[in-house]
């Protein structure tokens, strides 16, 4: 192991000592917010420190084997335990590796994802409706719960616009990330090549959808919005819909004012809920607007491999006469298109994930 990666986690070790006594304090434990810091922390640093401990104890075992070696006696087993720990060794040093990565705070945060139809028209709103169906079954079936915040129908189907928000338990999503870290590379242009069903000529069209995946922000670091600098507009229910809809204003459309940026929900069944919903989104579209902004910054300096989750960057073709997805970011090609969409989405996020991965191993110096 590279002295480097060594000092950096011999600090893990002691920081766990630190953790402990801390979470011995009673100060610290009337103060519930930071409690659930450092109780969050001390998991993290737990589990480092745990698989290092273990690395500790082969390289122990290992050396133990190497000097067994010299007894003729014990030299089969001794081979046998050398070939064990070697083995492991690499195992757990990879691990180890990829637990030092630098991590993202949002990804552990439930996520929305809003999904715009763009050229193509009418084929477009389908296929951002096949989107939003692909990333609702993927959520089912890793156990997590979708909830449609807004959504602009097509007139034939499909959205012009849809936002999900995707709430699930930390730790379930590929690689052991949150909802927010399992799909942020959802971010960008997906296009469809297909004959779509309004075609008489059996013609292939390609038409284009833009995902932007957003984390959900935090209740308690959330940015204050000021009442001065919103435009809230309530307006008449549209859509499909029961006896309820269209009778009362209870949809809500809210512009920031500074920004431009507008939410709008009309789901809900009251202006209240709806009002509410829309704040989230609000939220969560400032806060990716300034997000974006730092990544347009860091791109600039570095071109990595993933990008920056710009709407323009056209990140994969869905391509159905044969059968294809692939994403171009990283050479990633999969011939079984039909299944993706029903929502088997797991390979291809943990290939992106393990790119990413690969991105920051690189930067650290520790390939």
């Amino acid at each position: 192991m590279k002295p480097f990666l060594r000092s950096q986690l011999e600090r893990y070790a002691q920081r766990l000592q630190e953790l402990d006594f801390l979470l011995s304090r009673e100060d610290i434990m009337a103060d519930m917010q930071q409690y659930r810091s450092i109780s969050r922390e001390h998991a993290e640093v737990t589990q480092v420190a745990g698989r290092y401990a273990r690395y500790q104890q082969r390289e122990a075992d290992l050396a133990g084997a190497r000097e067994m070696l010299q007894d003729p006696d014990m030299a089969e087993m001794a081979q046998e335990e050398i070939h064990a720990a070697e083995t492991e060794l690499v195992q757990l040093e990879d691990e180890l590796q990829r637990l030092l990565l630098p991590k993202d705070p949002d990804d552990e945060r439930n996520a929305f994802i809003e999904i715009r139809a763009g050229t193509g028209g009418d084929e477009s709103a389908l296929f951002a409706g096949d989107l939003a169906r692909m990333y609702t079954r993927y959520a089912a079936t890793v156990g997590w719960k979708v909830e449609v915040m807004s959504a602009n129908e097509s007139e034939i189907g499909g959205y012009k616009e849809v936002v999900l928000r995707i709430e699930g338990q930390p730790g379930t999503g590929p690689s052991g990330s949150g909802v927010y870290g399992a799909l942020k590379f959802e971010s960008g242009g997906h296009r469809v090549q297909r004959v779509p069903a309004t075609e008489t000529q059996g013609r292939i069209h390609t038409s284009a959808c833009t995902v932007a995946v957003m984390p959900e922000p935090d209740e308690h670091q959330a940015i204050t919005l000021n009442p001065a600098d919103l435009r809230i507009d309530t307006f008449r229910a549209s859509g499909a819909g029961g006896q309820h809809i269209n009778k009362t204003d209870s949809a809500v459309r809210v512009v920031h004012l500074p920004t431009g940026i507008v939410a709008e929900c009309q789901d809900g069944r009251s202006q209240h809920s709806n009002k509410a919903k829309a704040l989230q989104v609000l939220q969560a579209r400032i806060q990716e607007k300034e997000r974006s902004e730092r990544a347009a910054k860091e791109a600039a300096l570095r071109k990595g491999l993933i990008g920056s989750g710009d709407r323009s960057d056209r990140i994969r073709t869905y391509n159905f006469p044969q059968g294809r997805l692939t994403d171009h970011r990283i050479n990633l090609t999969l011939y079984k298109l039909l299944a993706i969409m029903e929502g088997d989405l797991g390979e291809v996020l943990q290939a992106l994930q393990h790119a990413r991965e690969a991105e920051l191993l690189a930067e650290l110096g520790l390939e």
